[in-house]
C-alpha cells in the first residue's frame, strides 16, 4: 500500500507523535511505501523530526506551508498536489487544520482511492469569536466533501464535529492516538534518579503538567490553585511544569507576586523520550487545558501509574474516571480543583489506588502499534468500499 500523511508542521506535539507513530509502524509492521509532507516545523516547541527519530522514513518539506491563514497558501496547494501526483498514493491521510484543508482538496482532485481526516482537535471551538468560529466551522464543512471517513482521537471529537454538521456520524470512527507505552509502563523505576537530579526532596509531592505554555493551557489557573494548595497543605508540594512557550515571562513573574517561584521545576522543552522519567519522578499529572481533544499528557500519567485531575473538557472524562483513575474539574473551577489537589497531596494510598488502575485499564488500549492496525483496517475498508462502487 502506498500512503501519503499530510499534516501542517511536525513540531514536538501529541497530533504530531500520533502521525510520525502511523508513519513509522505502516513501514516497519506492513511494508508499506509511506511518504510524511509536512511544513516547516516553526515555532518554540521543537522539531519532532530532529535527532534521528523519522529514520529513513521519506518526508517532503513544503516551504510555503502555515499554520495560519497566509498569502502563499495557494502556493502550498500548488506543491502539495505535485508531492502526491508524484508519489501515487492508495491513501492520503490527513491531519490538522491547514494541512487537511489543502491535502484533502489536493488529493480529491488526484482521484485518490482513499481520502482520511483525523481530527487531533477541531479547529472551532467555544473561545473564539463567533465570526471566527463559523468561519472555521465552514471550512471543515467544505473540506469534509474531499473526505471519504474521519478519524477522532475520541468520541467527543465526534459528537463536536457532527453537531456543527461538519459530516454525519457514520463517516466518523474513534481510534485513540496511540504512544509507545513501554517506557511509561516502567517510568517509576527512574524515579530515585531523576528526583535528585531535579532537587525534589523524598517526602516533597510532585504535580506534573506537560503542555506548551500557551493561551487556553490554563497555566495561569493551576498557579493560582497552586498557592492555595501549598498554603493549606501539610505536605511539602512541587510542580514539575514541562513545556516552554510565549507566556513563560507571564507565568514567572505570577508565581513570584504570589511567593511560590520556589515551588515550581521549569526545565523549559524536553525530549519526547525523557518525557517517561520525568513523569515517574512526580505523584500526580494535572491538566487545566481549556480545549483539547484527547490529551496525550493525560493517557501519559495513567500508564505511568499517576492519578490525573482534568478539567471536564473535551475527550478527558473518557479516560478520567472519577474515583477511578482520577478527578474531573469543571472548566475554571478553582476551588474544586483546589480541593482535588489537596485530597491528592495528603493521601499516597489513594494515589497509589487510582494510579494503579488508570495503568491497568489503558496500557492495553493506547499502544501504537493497536492504534496503527486499527487504521489501517480503516484504509482497507474504504479502499474495499471505493473498489465495489467502481465494479458495481
Amino acid at each position: 500500500m502506498r500512503v501519503a500523511h499530510v499534516i501542517t508542521r511536525m513540531i514536538v506535539g501529541g497530533a504530531q507523535e500520533n502521525t510520525l507513530y502511523n508513519c513509522l509502524d505502516l513501514r516497519q509492521q506492513y511494508d508499506d511505501r509511506v511518504l510524511l509532507v509536512t511544513g516547516p516545523a516553526l515555532g518554540p516547541e521543537g522539531d519532532l523530526l530532529q535527532r534521528g527519530r523519522a529514520g529513513d522514513l521519506r518526508v517532503e518539506v513544503i516551504s510555503s506551508l502555515r499554520r495560519n491563514i497566509h498569502p502563499r497558501d495557494a502556493l502550498a496547494y500548488r506543491d502539495i498536489r505535485k508531492a502526491l501526483a508524484e508519489f501515487e498514493p492508495d491513501v492520503v491521510h490527513t491531519h490538522s487544520a491547514k494541512g487537511g484543508w489543502l491535502g484533502r482538496r489536493a488529493a480529491a482532485a488526484l482521484d485518490v482511492p482513499a481520502i482520511i481526516h483525523s481530527v487531533h482537535g477541531a479547529p472551532f471551538h467555544d473561545y473564539q469569536s463567533a465570526l471566527a468560529r463559523r468561519f472555521f466551522i465552514s471550512c471543515e464543512r467544505y473540506a469534509a466533501r474531499f473526505c471519504h471517513r474521519f478519524i477522532c482521537v475520541a468520541d467527543a471529537m465526534t459528537n463536536l464535529m457532527v453537531e456543527a454538521g461538519v459530516a454525519p456520524v457514520e463517516k466518523f470512527k474513534t481510534i485513540y492516538s496511540g504512544m509507545e507505552t513501554g517506557p511509561f509502563l516502567e517510568a517509576k523505576s527512574h524515579r530515585k534518579r531523576v528526583r535528585s537530579k531535579l532537587g525534589i526532596a523524598p517526602e516533597e509531592v510532585v504535580f506534573a503538567k506537560v503542555a506548551r505554555f500557551f493561551h487556553l493551557k490554563g497555566h495561569d489557573d493551576l498557579i493560582e490553585a497552586a498557592s492555595k494548595v501549598i498554603a493549606q497543605s501539610d505536605s511539602p508540594i512541587k510542580f514539575l511544569l514541562l513545556g516552554d512557550g510565549i507566556l513563560r515571562p507571564e507565568m514567572e513573574s505570577r508565581m513570584s507576586d504570589l511567593g511560590i517561584r520556589d515551588h515550581f521545576i521549569m526545565p523549559g522543552l524536553v525530549p519526547p523520550a525523557q518525557i517517561p522519567e520525568m513523569l515517574g519522578a512526580c505523584d500526580a499529572v494535572v491538566h487545566t487545558s481549556y480545549r483539547e481533544g484527547l490529551a496525550r499528557a493525560l493517557v501519559q500519567g495513567l500508564l505511568t501509574g499517576l492519578p490525573v485531575i482534568s478539567y471536564d473538557i473535551d475527550g478527558a472524562r473518557e479516560v478520567v474516571l472519577p474515583g477511578q483513575t482520577g478527578f474531573l474539574v469543571a472548566a475554571g473551577d478553582q476551588n474544586r480543583l483546589v480541593t482535588s489537589m489537596s485530597e491528592l497531596a495528603s493521601d499516597q494510598s489513594l494515589r497509589e489506588r487510582l494510579g494503579k488502575e488508570g495503568q491497568k485499564r489503558f496500557a492495553p488500549i493506547f499502544d501504537h502499534r493497536e492504534m496503527t492496525q486499527q487504521i489501517r483496517e480503516l484504509y482497507l475498508e474504504v479502499l474495499s468500499e471505493g473498489a465495489e462502487q467502481r465494479t458495481a
